[in-house]
């Protein structure tokens, strides 16, 4: 069965949320079958990422990933705006449930060194004695401005994030944060450092 494109079912579709407010047993049990189907299909095609997991433990994060995906979709019925299908809508929170939940059970043991003054492991990115001297210089400026744009926790996020390769559900995590926030403060540090390397010369004026 191909769960990318989950049965519709023979209730009308816009009877959905009307019934899930009613708190209908079986609406509900309708729900988390179709969330079900979601988080198995995003679990197996993640499964490559922690190859250590046997079928029962891809089972059981399939099963975790629909119930908190089942919880997110209650608590949020106030937010379908009707513009697509409420089983497509739905569909999504088991998908980023099951996949936030492979990606930390993939990191499970594995050491994420956050050190906020990293900013210096730039260098692993200078050019070698061939490379232009343009390019020597926007290097130096993007380690001046790590070190001096951004604050301890912008370096952190950074670094973590684009240069460890950390997922970011991993970190927020391990910071005791929230995926939206780590979001914006990788904005930020984004554009501070844009605006310094532009200022420096190395960047246009516009994005």
């Amino acid at each position: 069965m191909d769960d990318t494109n989950p049965p519709v079912s023979a209730v009308a579709l816009d009877t959905w949320v009307d019934e899930l407010r009613a708190s209908s047993g079986d609406a509900v049990e309708r729900l988390h079958a179709l969330l079900l189907r979601a988080a198995r299909f995003e679990v197996r095609r993640r499964a490559h990422s922690a190859p250590e997991l046997s079928r029962q433990e891809l089972e059981e994060l399939a099963q975790e990933a629909a119930a908190d995906a089942a919880v997110s979709v209650l608590r949020r019925l106030d937010d379908f705006r009707g513009e697509s299908r409420f089983t497509t809508w739905a569909y999504k929170f088991a998908l980023l449930e099951a996949a936030t939940k492979v990606r930390r059970r993939a990191w499970r043991g594995r050491e994420v060194v956050l050190d906020p003054e990293a900013w210096d492991r730039v260098e692993q990115l200078a050019p070698g004695p061939d490379a232009s001297a343009e390019h020597a210089a926007f290097v130096a400026a993007v380690r001046d401005g790590m070190r001096g744009a951004l604050t301890p926790r912008q370096r952190l996020v950074l670094v973590a994030l684009t240069l460890d390769g950390v997922p970011i559900d991993v970190l927020a995590e391990r910071l005791d944060s929230n995926r939206n926030a780590l979001y914006k403060t990788l904005h930020d540090a984004r554009a501070r450092l844009r605006a310094h390397l532009t200022a420096q010369g190395h960047l246009g004026g516009s994005e």
